[in-house]
C-alpha cells in the first residue's frame, strides 16, 4: 500500500474544513499536500493510534515524542502553519471497533461526513489500543495542588534532567530565563547583559543580604556576589541545581558571600533581606497560591528593600476561569505550571503591600533566548539527547520552539516587575529617576 498519505490528507481536510497547511508524509512513502516548505512526517501508522486516543495536543505530543511523528525541514515553520487548528478541548476516543463509544465534539460527530473521515482515520490506524504514554511523560501526581511535595516533584520532574544536558542547552552561563539582547550579542553576553540588569534595578550595594528565590544554577547570586560585593542565599527545590551553584561558588571562592540551599521559599525564615530577585520561578507557585507568595516575599524584605520579579506572562482571556494548562507543557515540561496575565501578577503583588515601580516587558527577547537555545540543542543534539533520552531532547526542541513562536506573536510576554516594600511613612528609597538603574557594579568589598 503506498496510498496513505493520499488517504490521510483527505481524512484531514474533511475534518478541518480546509486545505491541508503543510504537506504530509506517510510510513509507506507516500506523500499528499501542497509543494514546498516544511513536511510532517508520519513515521509509524501507531502515531494516528496516539492521535485518535487523544485528539488535539497532547495525541500530536505523545507522538513527537516518542519519534513517531517528525518533520523534515523549518520546525518554526510547519508549527506556524498547523498552530491554531487543535482542538479547543480534546474528546474522548473516536469510535472503533471493539472500543468504547466516544464522546467527542458534538457538532464533529453530528456531521455525517466527518463521521465518516473519523472512521476512515481509525481504519488507517491499525490495530487497537494505541501504545502507552512515553516515559518522559510526567507521572501522576498525587497530593494537593502546589503543596510542598508535588511542588518538588513537579521542579524534579523539570530541572533535575542532569546538568551536563542543560549545558549543551544553555551555554557556560547555566542561566534558565529570558536574556537581554542588545545588536550584535551572543548568548552569553545577553545573559551576562540580563543578571547585570537585576541587580542594578535591585540598587545592590556592598555589604547587602540578597534572596534569590528560585535561584536556578546560581549564576545571579554569584554575579551579584562577585561583581556587587553582597551577601546571597539562593534557594531552589531542585537538588542537581543546588549540587552544580555549589560548585560553582566554591570554584570562584565566593562561600564566603553566597550561601544555597535546597528549601521552598515559604520555608525561608532568616529575612529580612535588603533585596530579593525572583527569576522566572513565579511560574511554578500557581494562581491560587500566587497570594501567599507575595506576602512571604514581602515579609521577608526590610522597608524600603526592593523585589525584582522577572515572569512569564499569558495573555488575558474572556473569562479568566476558562483558562487551563496547555497539556502538553503540563505532561511533559512544566507539570503543575500556570501562567498568568501581568495585570493580575501585579495587583496580587500591590495587595500583598508592594509598591510596584517599574514595569519592563522582554517579549521579543525571550523569543531571542528561545532561539538561540534551540539552535544549540541542534548543533548538540547527538550529545543531549545520549545525555538523556531522544525522547526528552525532543520534549525541548518542541517546546523552546512553539514558545520562540509563543512570545513572536504576542499570545506569550515575560515582564521584570520592579516593587518596593514602603518604609512605615511611604518612604521608597528610590531616586527620582530609576531607568537609568545606576552606573553598574560597585567595587566588591
Amino acid at each position: 500500500m503506498t496510498d496513505a498519505a493520499p488517504r490521510l490528507a483527505a481524512v484531514a481536510e474533511n475534518l478541518l474544513g480546509a486545505p491541508l497547511p503543510v504537506r504530509i508524509r506517510a510510513w509507506d512513502g507516500s506523500e499528499a499536500g501542497p509543494p514546498g516548505g516544511p513536511v510532517l512526517v508520519l513515521a509509524r501508522r501507531r502515531a494516528l493510534r496516539r492521535i485518535l486516543w487523544r485528539p488535539g495536543e497532547l495525541g500530536l505530543a505523545r507522538a513527537w515524542v516518542a519519534g513517531d511523528l517528525t518533520v523534515d525541514g523549518d520546525l518554526y515553520a510547519l508549527l506556524d502553519r498547523v498552530s491554531g487548528l487543535l482542538w479547543e478541548r480534546e474528546p474522548a476516543v473516536p469510535a472503533n471497533p471493539g472500543a468504547p463509544a466516544p464522546a467527542g465534539p458534538a457538532a464533529l460527530l453530528r456531521d455525517p461526513a466527518r463521521r465518516a473521515a473519523l472512521r476512515e482515520l481509525a481504519a488507517l490506524a491499525g490495530p487497537w489500543p494505541p501504545p502507552a504514554p512515553p516515559p518522559e511523560e510526567a507521572v501522576r501526581r498525587g497530593g494537593p495542588r502546589h503543596s510542598r511535595g508535588r511542588d518538588r516533584k513537579a521542579v524534579s520532574h523539570h530541572y533535575d534532567v542532569g546538568n551536563d544536558f542543560y549545558a549543551h542547552v544553555l551555554g557556560p552561563s547555566m542561566v534558565y530565563s529570558c536574556a537581554y539582547w542588545s545588536p550584535g550579542a551572543t548568548l552569553e553576553q545577553a545573559q551576562h547583559d540580563k543578571l547585570d540588569l537585576v541587580c542594578r534595578k535591585l540598587g545592590l550595594e556592598p555589604g547587602m543580604r540578597v534572596l534569590d528565590v528560585g535561584c536556578g544554577w546560581g549564576a545571579l547570586a554569584l554575579h551579584a556576589a562577585r561583581s556587587y560585593g553582597v551577601r546571597v542565599t539562593g534557594v531552589t527545590l531542585s537538588a542537581e541545581q543546588a549540587g552544580h551553584a555549589r560548585k560553582r561558588v566554591a570554584e570562584e571562592g565566593l562561600a564566603d558571600r553566597v550561601e544555597i540551599r535546597v528549601q521552598d521559599y515559604r520555608d525561608v525564615g532568616d529575612g529580612p533581606y535588603d533585596a530579593i530577585s525572583s527569576i522566572g520561578m513565579a511560574e511554578h507557585v500557581g494562581a491560587a497560591r500566587y497570594g501567599e507568595y507575595a506576602r512571604a516575599l514581602h515579609t521577608l524584605l526590610r522597608p524600603g528593600g526592593r523585589l525584582l520579579n522577572h515572569q512569564i506572562a499569558r495573555r488575558p482571556e474572556p473569562g479568566e476561569r476558562a483558562h487551563r494548562a496547555d497539556p502538553f507543557i503540563d505532561a511533559y515540561v512544566f507539570p503543575d505550571g500556570e501562567l498568568s496575565p501581568l495585570g493580575t501578577t501585579v495587583g496580587e503583588l500591590e495587595r500583598a503591600g508592594f509598591e510596584v515601580r517599574d514595569v519592563e516587558a522582554l517579549r521579543e527577547h525571550y523569543a531571542l533566548t528561545l532561539r538561540a537555545w534551540v539552535a544549540r540543542l541542534e548543533e548538540h543534539w547527538e550529545e543531549a539527547a545520549a545525555l538523556t533520552s531522544p525522547g526528552r531532547a525532543r520534549v525541548w526542541l518542541l517546546y523552546m520552539a512553539a514558545s520562540a513562536l509563543g512570545f513572536e506573536h504576542n499570545r506569550l510576554g515575560v515582564n521584570q516587575v520592579l516593587a518596593v516594600r514602603p518604609e512605615d511613612n511611604g518612604t521608597s528609597r528610590l531616586p527620582l529617576r530609576t531607568r537609568t538603574w545606576g552606573g553598574g557594579p560597585a567595587s566588591p568589598a
